[in-house]
């Protein structure tokens, strides 16, 4: 299809990027799983899960963009499922990150953790459902959907591990006193 293949280098691109930086954020969970820094599953579940989720689901948007289509239904089907999934999965981000009780989430981690991956996927949902009507703004928006959570992959991935880090220079500190 003619309106997929000029966008074959970007998502060749940004899925390459979203597979490394997921292998990436198991080698730095592993780096850290011996920090003594205070830790919950609860906060991991909505702090630290998220990210590589987010990551994958750049990875599956940008291989389904890839495969060869031969209708533009199909593939806004496959999208809308993709955007269905990861609204349901960030209600239920919003819902773990209310009820972990290790760290007291501020306005930036409300905003970068549940706020902008819903919008997120909320635009790839609404650009699958007026795809097949008009596919080159359906493009751009699905287009700036996945490179949007690969940004917030990115920041939250940041975010999480200074925070373990200074946790981390914290304890020591605190132990040499």
């Amino acid at each position: 299809m003619p309106q997929l293949t000029e966008w074959e280098s970007f998502y060749v691109i940004v899925g390459s990027s979203a597979a490394a930086l997921t292998g990436l954020m198991f080698v730095v969970i592993t780096l850290i799983a011996d920090l003594e820094a205070q830790r919950s599953g609860g906060a991991l579940a909505a702090f630290g899960t998220p990210t590589v989720v987010h990551f994958c689901a750049a990875l599956i948007v940008s291989a389904t963009l890839s495969a060869p289509w031969h209708s533009l239904t199909r593939l806004a089907v496959a999208l809308g499922m993709c955007g269905v999934w990861g609204v349901a999965y960030g209600l239920i981000v919003v819902r773990r990150a209310r009820r972990q009780d290790t760290y007291k989430p501020v306005f930036e981690d409300w905003l970068w953790h549940t706020a902008l991956p819903l919008a997120a996927y909320t635009a790839l949902l609404l650009a699958a459902m007026v795809l097949p009507r008009d596919p080159e703004p359906s493009l751009f928006v699905v287009a700036g959907a996945v490179l949007s959570l690969v940004l917030i992959g990115i920041h939250n991935s940041w975010d999480t591990v200074t925070y373990l880090a200074l946790s981390q220079r914290e304890g020591q500190d605190k132990a040499k006193s």
